[in-house]
């Protein structure tokens, strides 16, 4: 079942396209459709325009590209737009009169997210835009976690290897011929603080025994006259 209102089930955030298409009359009409359901364009005549729009940082993030029009072709702009792999690449569409099946399979394998037959129909094309919307949110929330993850390894610092160590005062040796004490040693080599403590065995075999002593002196000292 189909519907007049190019709004319903459409998410409510609307990404920004890029229309890369040569034909004028097929331009300007999918550039009104888009605008009418609330999307912000960014018009195209030929691919090296395209190609120019989707290396900038702000490029928008789905373009519908002619498979065939001047400069370079629809497919080639997949393959460059694959090749720069990007964590967060634009949702790309094809636009193509050809659907037969080799065609179809040969623009998804360059790097193609979807097709759409031309003369596009409306419905078919809202609904393409939906899945591109849905796709480039996951693709931008995978792409943070991934830098929130590199962000997170970068600053963890590995300790590994063989540390020279002390076998008297336990101090270790670092890579440039200093000797640290080994709470320094780690600081610096890692995202560690240290809480000192005392562990059971030298309370009874250091601490206990310099208390104990500390009160015998005290009991033995000479009582004032």
């Amino acid at each position: 079942m189909t519907t007049s209102d190019p709004t319903v089930g459409t998410p409510a955030s609307l990404p920004a396209v890029l229309i890369a298409e040569d034909d004028p009359a097929s331009r300007r009409l999918l550039e009104g459709t888009l605008r009418r359901w609330g999307h912000d364009v960014v018009v195209t005549i030929d691919g090296n325009d395209a190609w120019r729009v989707l290396q900038r940082p702000d490029a928008p993030p789905v373009a519908i590209l002619d498979w065939m029009m001047p400069g370079i072709q629809g497919v080639e702009l997949c393959r460059r737009v694959q090749a720069q792999g990007s964590p967060a690449p634009p949702y790309l569409i094809l636009l193509t009169a050809n659907t037969q099946r080799a065609s179809v399979v040969a623009g998804l394998e360059a790097g193609a997210d979807d097709y759409i037959g031309k003369p596009f129909d409306h419905d078919e094309l809202r609904a393409r835009l939906i899945v591109a919307t849905r796709v480039g949110q996951l693709r931008r929330k995978l792409a943070d976690r991934v830098r929130e993850l590199e962000a997170a390894i970068s600053r963890v610092k590995q300790l590994h290897g063989l540390l020279p160590i002390c076998s008297y005062c336990k101090k270790i040796r670092d890579d440039k011929n200093y000797w640290q004490q080994v709470e320094q040693y780690v600081s610096s080599h890692a995202e560690v603080q240290f809480s000192h403590g005392v562990c059971p065995q030298c309370y009874e075999q250091i601490v206990a025994p310099q208390l104990q002593a500390m009160r015998d002196a005290r009991t033995e000292r000479p009582r004032d006259t």
